[in-house]
């Protein structure tokens, strides 16, 4: 009886390999999978990057780079070398992204808030990756003019096919900004890996306009990737109340806020701008009403999902999901929603090296967790 009473114990162990514990199986339209939590105990993470030796890099908002090694263990000290960062409301360490040539540069690139002349705003800086920490760290950006509200800095960072990047940002919750071509706010900026302004760059040759825009009209912008058939930079941005948009993303271009927008105000729900089109602003691919508050966003390129090759995934910050959209060219198809209540506040989601899906949760003991085919 003693040895059967020891067998039933061992029977309601969750069964785990080292320190990932397996957890229950999903089946979505096209696939079933298993989501394995690797990391857990961050402070917020909010941008992860892949070194080439298999380890992870991921930020923490109250300003900490951590790295995860090989087999899943975060270590404990964060890295050194960063530049000044505030924890300010919504602002604090954002993304982080590797050169697209960084075994030959070791050049890591982070965008964050940081205190300056008149505030606090979106700023991204590049370190070298020397012995596990940040040397040589140089400033590249500096959103001007900075403001002392806490809201909307973005950012996500992105390098094209031509080695230029790409800087998302938000309007700094001061809305009017988004359409000042004088002001960095609300806007994408682009440039070159060392931080000059491209010479083809739309606004560099217009007077009073500053010439690192991209585009306009971008209300906060906390997910962007390259679309893997055209190399186009699509985007998503947070509407206010309703209204959250996908973008193809192109020089020049309005998208609009807070002019036009499929959205309301907070509370009152009254209209903000001029309703939901106007002549010479874009109009996106697809919006959501109600809000999903959408963050991070990869499309899928790899081959354990063979199903999802192609489609785009976004995470969602409210109802705590992940939404898969599958695009013919330009126009969605479909949409299915994942994981909704399982893992919290999605705030991240890349491609993995190794073909599977990775996820980051927004919570003071957020995990880094993976998305796993079941055979």
């Amino acid at each position: 009886m003693q040895h059967m009473h020891r067998c039933l114990i061992f029977l309601l162990i969750p069964f785990s390999l080292g320190c990932q514990t397996v957890e229950p199986e999903f089946t979505s339209e096209e696939h079933r999978f298993r989501v394995v939590t690797l990391v857990q105990g961050l402070d917020h993470p909010w941008g992860l990057a892949f070194l080439p030796d298999g380890r992870m890099l991921v930020t923490e908002r109250p300003g900490r780079l951590r790295l995860v090694d090989s087999t899943g263990h975060l270590q404990e000290q964060p890295i050194a070398g960063l530049p000044p960062i505030a924890q300010h409301g919504q602002g604090g360490l954002l993304d982080v992204a590797l050169h697209p040539r960084f075994p030959e540069t070791r050049w890591i690139y982070l965008s964050y808030a940081a205190r300056g002349d008149g505030g606090i705003g979106t700023e991204v800086a590049r370190g070298q990756w020397l012995n596990d920490r940040l040397e040589n760290v140089q400033v590249l950006y500096t959103q001007q003019p900075k403001s002392s509200t806490g809201r909307h800095f973005g950012s996500r960072l992105v390098f094209d096919r031509q080695g230029y990047l790409y800087i998302t940002q938000g309007d700094r919750g001061e809305m009017e900004r988004a359409q000042k071509l004088d002001d960095l706010a609300g806007k994408i900026v682009r440039l070159h890996d060392d931080g000059r302004i491209p010479a083809d760059n739309p606004f560099v040759h217009r007077a009073g306009a500053r010439p690192e825009i991209f585009s306009y009209g971008n209300r906060n912008v906390q997910g962007a990737a390259l679309n893997p058939e055209t190399g186009e930079l699509w985007a998503h941005e947070h509407g206010p109340q309703g209204g959250d948009e996908i973008n193809v993303i192109r020089a020049g271009r309005n998208y609009g806020w807070p002019v036009i927008t499929y959205g309301v105000n907070y509370g009152t729900g009254a209209p903000i701008g001029e309703g939901a089109h106007k002549a010479g602003m874009e109009q996106p691919l697809h919006y959501w009403v109600p809000s999903i508050a959408p963050s991070g966003m990869a499309f899928y390129t790899g081959n354990r999902f063979p199903k999802w090759r192609g489609d785009l995934f976004v995470g969602a910050l409210r109802d705590e999901m992940l939404v898969r959209l599958s695009f013919e060219g330009e126009r969605k198809v479909h949409e299915e929603r994942l994981l909704k209540g399982v893992l919290g506040r999605i705030r991240d989601v890349r491609n993995g090296p190794d073909g599977f899906i990775y996820l980051l949760t927004d919570d003071f003991n957020g995990v880094i967790a993976r998305l796993e085919p079941v055979d």
